[in-house]
Parts: structure tokens; sequence; C-alpha cells
């Protein structure tokens, strides 16, 4: 293949460019949208007026307002699991507690910076707005690398039932079981992939009640820092899977 073949191929002619280019736009109004009064703001003939588009022209673009909430929601999803890989990487050596302090940091940092887009994904539903199938696998990829610093911990008995639920979970559903499998290794079977589960949803549970309440002002005029709360419940989580 040529190279004026394969750069056809990678970027698309003009017509496919100027695609992407006006999609992006798009998204870029609607997400200064969502930051200025949250997911009611955002409104496809305000975005249509902006760029001077008319309505039927826009939807050539977004078959609706809820195609355009899917992938600015996959988008954060997408951004939200890089930021938590990277840091999983760059944290490998180090030792699980420490890794697991440092996952949880990310994810709290990745909310603050960008408060409206954590929140359309982690806020109230919107009554009446159904996410795409691919949405649970792309908030799972967020969660991920939480999995393998549970795999060979040793749960104490106060969060046993959680991780005989979470067994349970893996057992019965092919989906989650190959989802752990991403991320555990085999040995250690079942138990293995049961303290993951566990740990990681513990983990993502801490992690969003504290960061969802500093994200939404909750915690203003109290005399605690929220990092601090979230490394003290991280430490907590630790312990209770004898983390080293």
């Amino acid at each position: 293949m040529d190279q004026a073949a394969g750069a056809k191929k990678t970027t698309g002619g003009p017509r496919a460019r100027y695609r992407e280019q006006t999609r992006a736009e798009i998204k870029e109004i609607a997400l200064r949208q969502l930051a200025e009064g949250g997911i009611p703001a955002i409104a496809l003939t305000r975005i249509a007026k902006e760029l001077e588009l008319s309505g039927p022209a826009l939807y050539r673009y977004f078959a609706g307002r809820d195609d355009l909430l899917g992938v600015l929601i996959a988008d954060a999803y997408q951004d939200l699991a890089a930021a938590v890989g990277e840091t999983a990487e760059e944290s490998a050596n180090h030792a699980l507690r420490h890794r697991l302090l440092s996952l949880a940091g990310t994810y709290r940092a990745w909310a603050v910076q960008q408060p409206h887009r954590y929140l359309l994904i982690a806020g109230s539903p919107l009554p009446g707005y159904t996410a795409p199938p691919e949405t649970l696998a792309q908030a799972r990829a967020a969660l991920g690398p939480f999995l393998p610093l549970f795999a060979s911990a040793q749960p104490g008995p106060a969060v046993l039932p959680v991780v005989e639920q979470m067994t349970d979970w893996v057992r019965q559903d092919p989906a989650v079981a190959d989802w752990v499998a991403q991320y555990v290794e085999a040995p250690g079977g079942m138990d293995r992939a049961g303290y993951a589960l566990a740990g990681a949803v513990m983990a993502w549970t801490r992690m969003h009640g504290v960061v969802s309440l500093e994200v939404e002002g909750q915690f203003s005029g109290m005399g605690h820092e929220p990092r601090v709360l979230l490394d003290v419940e991280m430490h907590t989580l630790a312990d209770s899977f004898r983390l080293a």
C-alpha cells in the first residue's frame, strides 16, 4: 500500500474529516453547556444555532440528544479509564496499599478537575434516558485496575459476607467472570476472583461516596480535606483485606 492510500485509510477524505471536526465541535459545546447547567442544559437547538446549522442538519451528526449524551458518557469513561490505567502502570512496582491509594487519588483528581463530566457518569440517572449496552463495559474498564490489588488478599471477617456474594456473582455471570479474568491471573480460581471483585466494588463504593459528596459541594464549610478523608477510607479498606 502506498503512502497516499495509507493516509486516506487513516484519515478519510475531506468529507469524513469535516464530519469528525463538526462532531467534535458539537461535543465541545455540549460539554460547555453541561458545565454551565448540568444535563438539562444540553440543548441541540442551541448547539445548532451556535454552529450556524439548521436543526435537521445537526441530526446528520447525532441521531438525537440521547445519542449525544451516550457519546459524552463513553468519552468520559474512556478518559477516566485511561487516567486510572496510566496510574496503575506507573505504580505497578509499589506495595499493594500504595497502589490502592494512588488509583483512588487519580480517580478523585479526575473528578475534581472536571466535575461536570464526573457527574455525567456518576450522578443521578437522567429520567427517560437509557444508556447504550456498551456503557457497562466502559464503566468496568475504569474499575478494572483495582481488581488485581485484592486478588491475593486475606479478607478479614468483616468483609467476608461481601466476598461470598461477589464470588457467587462471578460463578453465575460469565460476563463478570470474563471481566475479572482480564485483570486477575487464573491461579487461585474463584477465591481470587471473589476477593478481587469484592475489593474493587468496595473501593468503588468508598470512592463514589467521598468524591461525589466533594464534587457536589457537600463538604463546603467542613473542617477537613476530602483528599485526606479518601485516603483514610482506602487505608481502612486495605486493613479489611490485610493489604501490605
